[in-house]
């Protein structure tokens, strides 16, 4: 018996890279899957619904139990539908996997208003889109033992600070905020939330500059060398869809390569208290003698190398 036998799934941006590896492992250890792909380029635009059936086809064909949707998962239509299926075709539903997402990567100075609502839309929105009715399903069946999973991702992009990502960083760390909200207020209804930064190769790492590319790996090498598969990143999914993931909740969690780690919750290292309306050069007395030597021994970025360039 797998690890999600039984278990029935939504898999958004299932049909190219890490969704799809995420969809074909998740079928092997026995969960039964809802694959949305809308098979667009990877700025967003166009359509395709092949990939998403292709690989719920070879699902299928080798035993499995899955059904495609090609549908633009920020509209809110899509996202209800999915929830929608997954109950009448398989009895219910226990998890969501929010992996679809595009990239228009520009220095915030260059970014079109275009490029930066795109790329909201589909990561936040298209969490929106599937969360909302997932939620709301939870909440009725009134299980707190139900042992329902959210599994949204974020990127280093957000995490560390991308300098050409401003859009896709914002979008991110939007997903985190998220990510804590839901691990919080959906606790008492049998449901976990946590986020995968991953870094593999795929379709949108291969459109990323090497000079931006930090945590990820695009480059034709990258793309045939084992560690950067997105098949690595298929075994901590599946881990936080099971059974076994109940002790972790509101957690960002990154994998890739042979490697997962665990990151911090945000958390204020330190303090000052005045006892009347600060003045300025008391406050700046204050940031300079307590925060700097602070701040100054902190680590750095992984992107801090280029801040100078």
């Amino acid at each position: 018996m797998g690890a999600l036998e039984g278990r029935i799934a939504i898999i958004t941006g299932g049909g190219n890279g890490i969704g799809a590896a995420i969809s074909r492992y998740f079928a092997r250890e026995g969960a039964r899957l809802v694959i949305n792909d809308l098979g667009a380029n990877p700025d967003g635009t166009g359509g395709d619904t092949g990939p998403a059936q292709k690989v719920a086809d070879e699902i299928v064909a080798a035993g499995g139990h899955a059904v495609s949707d090609g549908g633009d998962i920020a509209d809110v239509a899509t996202g209800e539908r999915l929830v929608r299926t997954a109950i009448d075709t398989y009895g219910g539903l226990d998890i969501v996997v929010n992996v679809a997402g595009i990239l228009r990567d520009r220095m915030m100075f260059n970014l079109e208003e275009k490029d930066w609502d795109a790329v909201i839309r589909v990561h936040l929105k298209g969490h929106y889109s599937t969360l909302r009715p997932a939620t709301a399903y939870w909440r009725e069946q009134r299980n707190p033992e139900g042992n329902y999973r959210i599994i949204n991702f974020t990127s280093v992009s957000g995490l560390h600070g991308s300098p050409g990502q401003p859009n896709y960083a914002a979008a991110k760390m939007g997903i985190v905020g998220l990510t804590y909200s839901l691990a919080q207020g959906m606790a008492r209804y049998g449901v976990t939330a946590n986020a995968i930064a991953p870094s593999a190769a795929t379709r949108l790492t291969a459109t990323i500059p090497d000079s931006k590319r930090v945590g990820s790996a695009g480059s034709a090498e990258a793309a045939v060398d084992p560690r950067m598969s997105p098949d690595n990143i298929a075994p901590l999914a599946a881990y936080l869809a099971s059974e076994r993931s109940s002790w972790l909740t509101s957690r960002v969690v990154s994998a890739g390569g042979y490697k997962v780690g665990l990151y911090n919750v945000p958390e204020e290292i330190t303090s000052v208290q005045n006892e009347q309306p600060w003045e300025f050069d008391d406050l700046a007395g204050a940031m300079e003698e307590d925060f700097r030597p602070l701040a100054e021994g902190l680590p750095a970025s992984p992107f801090s190398s280029q801040l100078a360039k």
